[in-house]
């Protein structure tokens, strides 16, 4: 096993390497560091969790000649996308340079102006930002890169998916051409490729891990739920498998929120983090879940990448990702540095298109998984078939094919989007757009479900007061009979035995004439069989 000793770095370097504890050189450290050390650019690619930052501080700070002086410009500046990924290459930063003697400034937005200029002008060897914050300080003139020796783009794969690319351009041209670029990313694609590759000049590639790539120590289980039994699922989860250092990862800022204050009316210790909260509040959330204050943090995907948070003993998707990438990233927090750890994702009906690209790219199928006393059902991940509801027969038999009501059109929008549905599934939309509940109609006894005075847009059977704008009477269900063909009056059960009896004879003129013309062969897109392209199968226990 290769010493850090035998990687060419300077006594300083090394003595910090023993203060911060570390044994030997991970994967991409020890490829990385000599690259850097010879001055080489590098393209350096590994999953979270494996010690790259460490892998570009140390061999940088090893060379970097000590300077005093007030007012010094930087000569190592590195870039990262979040505030939080800023702060922990700082802390690593610092550390080091206890035993180097190099003075650090590290600069964000969300933070007052004042302070971090006053440090600038101060003067200091390495400079640690974001790239907002960066540019508004080099259009105040208070940055000056024009000594810049070496550039660090860390996390550069999220940067470009956050938008940074021409934030990062205008910072790589206030400095110097002749520089030593190093670039870290937690993949290689050709996005980087693209806009990044042109940076660097005959870099040396370093690739420890392909996109998709998930650490071998991560076991990986999925459980089918419904939407609304999340919440139940997530404490039964935490009292079977723990609730002691967990992560558990929410699509939105509110669903946080809602989830950790849940879990702290059950009796758990819980705080919720995201991109909302101030810089202030993000970093006691943090400290206090590694200092295990707090067992259980909630959190979007914020602290998806770059965040150390150390010893997390699982991680819960409570939503989903976006994005098959971030799954990667999310998992990625524990089983980190030869640990073991395990995931376990929530997956409903909606998310189950998610699920195969995510899949898809691990290049696996995610193992199903329950626990004792709470049962799931692999069921409510099957697309329930036509004319059917889960969970019961078909409601609403006299409605016309199509027609939905609005309230439930929310509520599967609502569950989609990894929201909580509106209380009142029967709502319906007034003309001006506000929303109504069934108790501010009436409800069934009073005039009825829906608003019958201004649904001249709407036509169908409900259409009242405005019939007539439908062309006569022809078919229409009036409350109280209808009219027939030859303009008799007949009862309500007489005109919808007649209507029924219509309607039956078209279904069967239209099967007729699809047999005789040839029903169309429908595309098959089993790609692992079963229905709807999925194998549901693999669910069963």
């Amino acid at each position: 096993m290769t010493a850090f000793a035998e990687l060419g770095l300077s006594e300083a370097a090394l003595a910090a390497v023993e203060r911060m504890g570390y044994d030997s050189p991970t994967p991409v450290q020890e490829q990385s560091i000599p690259y850097i050390l010879e001055g080489r650019d590098v393209i350096a690619a590994a999953s979270t969790g494996t010690g790259k930052t460490a892998a570009f501080l140390l061999p940088t700070l090893s060379t970097l000649e000590r300077m005093k002086g007030r007012g010094r410009a930087p000569r190592v500046c590195v870039v990262s996308p979040t505030r939080e990924l800023a702060q922990q290459i700082s802390r690593t930063c610092m550390q080091i340079s206890r035993k180097t003697g190099h003075f650090v400034t590290t600069v964000y937005g969300g933070t007052p102006y004042g302070p971090q200029i006053r440090e600038l002008r101060g003067g200091t060897d390495v400079l640690i930002a974001t790239p907002g914050r960066l540019n508004d300080l080099m259009d105040r003139g208070v940055v000056d890169l024009s000594e810049t020796k070496v550039l660090v783009l860390d996390e550069a794969d999220r940067m470009l998916d956050m938008g940074f690319l021409p934030d990062v351009t205008k910072i790589v041209e206030h400095t110097p051409a002749e520089r030593q670029t190093l670039l870290f990313s937690a993949t290689i694609d050709s996005s980087i490729q693209k806009n990044l590759g042109n940076l660097l000049k005959d870099p040396a590639i370093v690739e420890i891990a392909r996109n998709g790539e998930t650490a071998a120590t991560v076991a990986q289980y999925i459980m089918p739920i419904a939407n609304r039994k999340k919440q139940e699922l997530l404490e039964a989860v935490l009292n079977d498998k723990g609730h002691e250092r967990v992560i558990v990862f929410a699509r939105t800022k509110n669903r946080t929120e809602e989830c950790a204050e849940a879990l702290e009316a059950s009796g758990f210790h819980a705080e919720s983090i995201h991109s909302d909260k101030t810089q202030g509040r993000r970093r006691r959330a943090l400290e206090n879940f590694r200092r295990g204050k707090t067992d259980i943090l909630v959190a979007t995907d914020v602290l998806a990448r770059g965040i150390d948070v150390p010893e997390v003993n699982y991680v819960i998707n409570f939503d989903l990702p976006d994005m098959a990438e971030d799954y990667v990233h999310r998992i990625g927090r524990t089983g980190r540095a030869g640990e073991e750890g395990f995931a376990i994702s929530f997956v409903t009906r909606e998310t189950m298109k998610t699920l195969k690209e995510i899949e898809k790219l691990i290049g696996k199928d995610i193992p199903f998984t329950t626990i004792e006393g709470y049962e799931t059902d692999p069921s409510v991940l099957e697309k329930p078939k036509r004319g059917e509801r889960k969970g019961g027969a078909r409601r609403g038999r006299n409605r016309p094919r199509g027609a939905r009501r609005t309230g439930e059109k929310h509520a599967e929008r609502a569950e989609r989007e990894g929201r909580r549905p509106n209380a009142g599934e029967g709502r319906c939309r007034r003309e001006d757009d506000s929303l109504v509940t069934r108790g501010e109609r009436g409800g069934r006894g009073g005039k009825g479900r829906f608003d019958r005075k201004n649904r001249n847009d709407r036509g169908g059977r409900f259409d009242r007061d405005n019939r007539n704008d439908r062309g006569g009477n022809k078919g229409g269900y009036r409350g109280k009979g209808g009219a027939g063909r030859n303009g008799e009056w007949l009862s309500d059960e007489e005109f919808r035995s007649r209507r029924n009896a219509k309607n039956a004879q078209s279904r069967l003129h239209k099967k007729e004439r699809k047999a005789q013309n040839g029903a169309p062969h429908k595309a098959n897109n089993k790609k692992r069989g079963g229905e709807g392209g999925y194998d549901y199968s693999r669910f069963s226990k």
